[in-house]
């Protein structure tokens, strides 16, 4: 009885990593692949104008260098 326990409290471990979370991700993520809806959703995500483009390889480039540091 008392290893069953242990490997519930195992599986319920939530320290540098969110074990729930992940899986939770995972599950949506699939189930958005299988949709049939990424094609869409990346279209949909496209810059709407050249300055609209430029606006979002600034914000890119400048959250990039913020992680350098």
């Amino acid at each position: 009885m008392a290893d069953k326990r242990e490997d519930k409290d195992k599986d319920k471990v939530e320290g540098e990593g969110s074990y729930s979370g992940t899986k939770d991700y995972n599950q949506r993520t699939k189930k958005f692949i299988d949709s049939g809806k990424v094609d869409e959703a990346a279209r949909d995500a496209e810059p709407a104008s050249e300055q609209e483009k430029h606006e979002m390889q600034k914000a890119e480039r400048l959250g990039k260098e913020r992680a350098k540091k």
